[in-house]
């Protein structure tokens, strides 16, 4: 007998057609959607089935649910959602409700994005990248310590300050310095994070400099996804 999990997420009521359409948008079908007695949506895409219940009360901005799907095409699946939500919303939301974040390599062991709904709800898109299946400690280098722990803070924490500071201590260093990609990634996430607290001129300070970062042909191969995060943000 074979075993499937379903995730059963929160969802504002006055947003369930709104939830609905995000999903949509992303490719998903709607399989069941009532409004009363009590809102409840079941959308699916391809194997991935996520069931949505109402609750009338509920904070989409202190929302902390979620859930995470593998796949074997993390590239393909976020051109895919970036390109359904821009037709549907006439943009990519990067930030705010609902959003869709940049790809990104892991330090533990996976290559991933996060899409969040107009209720809160994110999920967290991954495809291995290491044979190793065990969760990798921390990296005990500086800025690569700083980078993986600042990406914890931002996406999986929710913790847009913490994150900042993290980054901001280890920029302000004197004794130490970042190679040119770390100094590229760093300023990038901290002008995203800047971007997402509403700290316009600040962002825009911020990404100016990850662009005057001098990268030879290899970094910028290996900086691949922080240059396309610095260019969708500076648009």
């Amino acid at each position: 007998m074979t075993e499937t999990t379903i995730p059963m997420l929160p969802c504002r009521t006055s947003l369930i057609d709104s939830v609905v359409a995000f999903y949509t948008a992303l490719g998903f079908d709607t399989t069941y959607l009532q409004r009363s007695p009590y809102a409840y949506a079941v959308v699916e895409r391809g194997p991935v089935e996520l069931q949505l219940y109402g609750m009338k009360e509920y904070d989409p901005a202190s929302s902390h649910s979620g859930c995470y799907v593998l796949t074997e095409n993390v590239d393909g699946l976020h051109a895919a959602f970036r390109a359904g939500l821009k037709t549907a919303y006439g943009r990519v939301p990067t930030r705010g409700l609902p959003r869709i974040g940049p790809l990104k390599d892991m330090s533990y062991g996976v290559r991933q994005f996060l899409v969040t709904d107009p209720t809160g709800n994110t999920l967290r898109i991954g495809q291995p990248i290491s044979e190793d299946p065990n969760h990798r400690p921390a990296p005990k280098e500086t800025f690569a310590r700083a980078l993986h722990m600042a990406d914890l803070f931002a996406d999986s924490k929710q913790d847009l300050p913490g994150a900042a500071k993290i980054i901001d201590r280890v920029l302000g260093l004197t004794d130490e310095q970042p190679t040119p990609v770390q100094r590229l990634r760093l300023l990038v996430l901290r002008g995203d994070i800047a971007q997402r607290m509403g700290e316009a001129e600040r962002a825009t300070e911020l990404l100016e400099e990850a662009a005057a970062v001098p990268l030879d042909a290899a970094e910028r191969t290996s900086a691949h996804d922080a240059l396309a995060r610095l260019a969708e943000l500076r648009d």
